[in-house]
Parts: C-alpha cells; structure tokens; sequence
C-alpha cells in the first residue's frame, strides 16, 4: 500500500481499485504512515494551529425519519427544545467573549415555515457580529431558502451527504427522503457561493467498502470546502439500536485519505470521534484534521440535541472547556487558533 499511498500525496488521486486496496489494507504500519503523511500535509499548510468553530445545536425538532438518528421525528422519547433568537444571540456573545469567530447554527431539518425566523436570526448574528463567519447545518431546504439564508450573511453550510450509493441510501432513509435531492440541495449550495462541507458517516449499517469508494470518487469530484466524517454512533431510540459502531481505525484512514486528496479543505475532529474515544479528537488531529467545534449551546439543552448515545458535549467538547482543550492539543503539539479560517479560491485564509 505504501506506494498507493505516495501516489495519493503526489497526485491527488487513485482510481476505484486503488481506494479500495487502501482501505482493506490492515497493515497498522502503513495505517501510521498514511497518517504520518496526512499530519505533515496539515502542518505544511496551517502550521499547527487548530481553528475552533463554535456550535449551537438550535433545535432537536426534526420532520425527518432518518433511521440511525436519535432526533428522529418518529422517536417519542425525548424532550423536543427550540433556541429563541435571544438565546441563539447570547450564545454568540458568549462564544465572541472565548474567542471563537465561527458560529455553526445546527439543528434538525425544520419545515419551510420556519424558514423566516432562520432568516431572522441569521442576519440579527451578521448585525452583531460583523466579523465572524456564520456556518448553517439545517437539512435539505428550497433553493430559495438557502439564497435567502446566503443573503441575510450566512457564510458556510454544512450538508454531509452520508453516502452517494443509491440502494444503501435507501437503506438508511425512509422512502419519501431522495439521494438525488440532497446532491441537489449541493449543487444549489456551491452555486449561490456558500464555502460547502460535505460528507460521510463510517460504518453505517449495510455500508461496504464498494460504498466508500463510491463516497471518496464524489468527494474527490464536488470539491468541497469542507469535509466532515466520523464513526456511527447507535442511539437506543432508533432501528438500528443493536448495531456495532464504526470503526475507530478506517474512520482515521478516510480522515487521511480526504486530507491527502484535498490539501486545503477544513476537516473537523468530530464530537462522534470524542464520543468514540477518550482521545478520539486528538487521534483526528494527528491523522490531519485542523478543525473542532465545542458546544455553545446553553448547558440545559445539550443532552436533548442526542444523535447518537453517549454524545460528548462536556470537557474539552465544551466551549467552557477551552482552556482544557487548549491544553490537550498543547499536549500533542497543537494550539487553538481563534482565526475565522476561510477557505477561498482553493486555498485556506487565516485572517481575522
């Protein structure tokens, strides 16, 4: 695999057949190598800072059925909540007095009524703070809605496709939900001038190999700006309660893979990793992730925002938290940077 591996970090690219060797190769030896490479490829071009992204988990109301997630509208369970713009603002003003200058808005997929509050809020948070960037992570919406969304001063937005492979969509999703509309709702994306994060969930249930690489060749396709992926995590509330989750291992590969394709791309270690491990984040970073979002969220509502079981919102997963997780990023050579972070015309900008 090592010269797969060296043709990755020179070209860019690998056919399907070469992906797939990558990723059913079990040699630990090279797993550390295609890291190592990863790691210097972030280093090069971001030094070792850590850009951190402020999260707000506005609302766990969601009118989908999605079968592996825990705020599914058809689990009865939980306590459903909703931010108030005043909420929403003051977790801004707390997360702009730590230092962040990202706030990513993200909730479950809201029905086209509340479209305007959305609005709303979004250009009450551009008002107040001129100089962040404002990431939106809502579900599929109208093209209408996200021009919308784009005009009132929304910068980024997060839609992680979670796999391009038609029958295994399927078999995550509910019949009246579409692949091709959420590829769609992308493309929509892209064209109205949002930086676009995409990605994948690993281990799925019925996920393959064959999948991954179907999801690798779209990524390595759409270009996104961003590109987010972490393990499946079970919630006890769902159909796929009693499956195993994703692997820890092929999980950190594919964070390697996509950062070795995409040099410049941001790529969060994600709250999923932290869930999966006590050192999950760390070990995304040294596999070539330069992002982290703690949790803005008012400290009432987090353990209602459950996707998955056991989610970190705590600690170093917590914007309270900064000071720890600036020390465990020192421990593994790291530092937080309080920069926005754009990514533009193919590169990443680090200005304030």
């Amino acid at each position: 695999m090592k010269h797969l591996i060296d043709k990755l970090r020179s070209n860019r690219r690998l056919d399907a057949e070469e992906y797939k060797a990558m990723l059913l190769c079990r040699d630990t030896e090279l797993a550390a190598y295609l890291q190592e490479l990863a790691r210097e490829e972030a280093l090069a071009r971001f030094g070792n800072k850590i850009f951190i992204r402020g999260l707000i988990e506005i609302t766990n109301r969601c009118r989908n059925n999605c079968y592996y997630c825990g705020i599914r509208k058809e689990n009865r369970n939980i306590t459903r909540y909703e931010l108030t713009q005043e909420e929403i603002l003051s977790c801004c003003h707390e997360g702009y007095r730590l230092g962040f200058r990202t706030f990513v808005l993200q909730g479950g997929e809201a029905p086209a009524v509340k479209d305007e509050g959305m609005v709303e809020a979004v250009a009450a948070i551009r008002q107040s703070f001129p100089d962040c960037a404002i990431t939106l992570s809502l579900g599929e919406k109208s093209r209408e809605a996200y021009e919308r969304f784009f005009l009132a001063g929304a910068n980024r937005y997060l839609l992680r496709h979670e796999t391009c492979n038609e029958g295994h969509y399927h078999r995550l999703h509910p019949a009246e939900m579409s692949l091709s509309h959420r590829l769609q709702c992308l493309d929509w994306l892209k064209e109205i001038g949002y930086q676009v994060g995409t990605g994948i969930m690993v281990g799925s249930p019925y996920q393959t190999v064959d999948h991954l690489v179907e999801d690798i060749l779209f990524i390595e396709r759409f270009q996104p700006e961003m590109i987010g992926m972490g393990p499946f995590l079970p919630h006890h509330d769902t159909p796929f309660s009693s499956f195993p989750p994703g692997d820890m291992e092929l999980t950190l590969k594919l964070l390697s893979i996509f950062r070795l394709m995409h040099p410049a791309a941001l790529i969060p270690a994600t709250t999923a990793l932290a869930t999966l491990a006590p050192d999950g984040r760390e070990r995304g970073i040294l596999a070539g992730a330069n992002v982290v979002m703690p949790n803005l969220s008012p400290s009432h509502q987090r353990a209602k925002y459950s996707l998955y079981d056991n989610k970190a919102s705590a600690g170093a997963e917590a914007a309270e938290g900064l000071l720890k997780l600036e020390e465990q990023l020192k421990g593994i050579g790291y530092e937080v940077s309080r920069e926005r972070g754009d990514y533009e015309n193919g590169e990443l900008t680090v200005d304030n």
